[in-house]
């Protein structure tokens, strides 16, 4: 389903400011599979999404969803094949338009659009019918502005957002990061529900290890650039946060020093 080949991404080359931040990635994802990215703070996990999703152009390298060459696509372009969750829940929807527009805007995002009504009767059944399973009594507030929901809600909205088209993958950006640990656990039980009865590919980021560890069915590890580690299911599975840590510091050659990454390992 996404297949990176040699994925490479400079910054500002030939300055003194010159930075690597992808270093030759390699990385197949077969359909449905859903996969957790850790990695400590530079290692490259959001310009690995950036390049995957169109915000940057890589220096070197081919991006492939669905077997299409996707690696001159403009992001506008990729919209209909890939949905994104970032970690902010004021981003990914309009907090001045209401429940009901915003998930018109996500419906009508790959369709040419032309002057004819958004919010139709018949739309607005289907939204209460997608929005009543999250037990969020979002079904009830079509007509309230995105601005006065809580952040739980509103990522619940945006994550809704992102797969109400069944893109072809998934890019969750800690996503649960800015939300207490109640909140956020709703929201990875929503993602599971909706990823697995939708079939679609995910790729996860988070700084917390026992996130990363307890779900999706591959983890990989980030270091400097390159992807350092990664273990199917079962290896997951036979893993500790004490042992990850350990495995992260010999792939290193160093101790871990990233308190973001360690604390979240609480």
């Amino acid at each position: 389903m996404l297949r990176i080949e040699g994925l490479k991404k400079v910054f500002n080359p030939g300055r003194v400011n010159e930075v690597t931040a992808l270093r030759g990635v390699n990385l197949h994802l077969p359909a449905n599979q859903f996969v957790t990215l850790i990695g400590s703070n530079g290692s490259g996990k959001t310009t690995l999404f950036n390049c995957i999703a169109g915000v940057y152009s890589p220096t070197a390298g081919r991006i492939r969803i669905d077997g299409e060459d996707v690696t001159t696509w403009a992001e506008y372009k990729r919209a209909a094949l890939i949905g994104r969750v970032f970690q902010d829940p004021l981003l990914g929807s309009a907090d001045t338009m209401t429940i009901a527009e915003n998930l018109t805007l996500a419906l009508l995002r790959s369709r040419s659009l032309g002057l004819r009504k958004g919010v139709t009767r018949e739309r607005r059944k289907l939204f209460q019918s997608i929005l009543e399973p999250l037990m969020l009594d979002l079904e009830h507030r079509l007509d309230t502005r995105v601005a006065l929901l809580s952040g739980g809600q509103r990522q619940a909205l945006t994550l809704l957002m992102a797969s109400l088209t069944r893109p072809k993958i998934l890019l969750l950006d800690e996503y649960t990061a800015a939300l207490d640990p109640t909140t956020a656990k709703r929201i990875i039980d929503i993602t599971r529900k909706i990823v697995t009865e939708q079939e679609i590919t995910t790729l996860m980021i988070t700084h917390n290890m026992r996130l990363a560890l307890e779900h999706g069915d591959r983890m990989l590890m980030m270091d400097r650039g390159e992807i350092v580690l990664d273990l199917d299911a079962q290896q997951k599975n036979d893993m500790t946060i004490e042992s990850l840590l350990a495995q992260f510091a010999r792939v290193r050659g160093e101790p871990i020093h990233d308190d973001e990454i360690l604390l979240a390992s609480d």
